[in-house]
């Protein structure tokens, strides 16, 4: 804006009493005041709002940027997928001189793929035919003791004195 220094302050103010006159300065001093405070609200409204367009354009631009680089990243990652798909395709199919010998031992029927069978394990029913003995010698519990009988059985025997 315009500079004005304290010499050019003073010159306007004594022009302004002289023209003015002493009774009416201050009302006149108020309203430039008012007026010069909405025009510099206003100013810096302009350029705030020309600042967040700027900003605009410029997150517009970014935000295309990324797309393209995420679409490139996509394209790539598409075509490696594709590429690593059809080599495994092609590491699991036969050459075409063994798939001729091997069809030709099957007669043109590929052999059905075996039928899963569940183990049938009861582990219940092996617990069951442990002979006693063998339960008892290696320690399994056949009866759940409370913890009073378990202090009394296993309680050192008292000696007299």
């Amino acid at each position: 804006m315009i500079d004005f220094g304290f010499d050019k302050l003073a010159l306007i103010g004594a022009v302004a009493l002289v023209v003015i006159g002493p009774e009416k300065l201050p009302r006149v001093a108020r309203t430039v005041g008012t007026l010069m405070g909405k025009a510099q609200r206003y100013v810096a409204d302009v350029k705030a709002e020309v600042n967040r367009s700027i900003e605009l354009e410029e997150l517009k631009k970014m935000k295309t940027e990324f797309e393209d680089a995420a679409r490139d990243v996509e394209r790539t990652v598409s075509s490696e997928v594709q590429q690593t798909a059809s080599d495994l395709n092609a590491a699991w199919q036969p050459p075409s001189d063994a798939m001729s010998t091997s069809m030709s031992s099957y007669a043109g029927v590929a052999p059905p793929p075996p039928e899963y069978r569940h183990p049938k394990k009861n582990w219940r029913l092996k617990r069951g035919a442990m002979p006693q003995w063998y339960k008892q010698k290696t320690g399994v519990r056949a009866k759940a003791l409370s913890g009073a009988a378990r202090v009394a059985r296993y309680r050192p025997p008292r000696t007299s004195a």
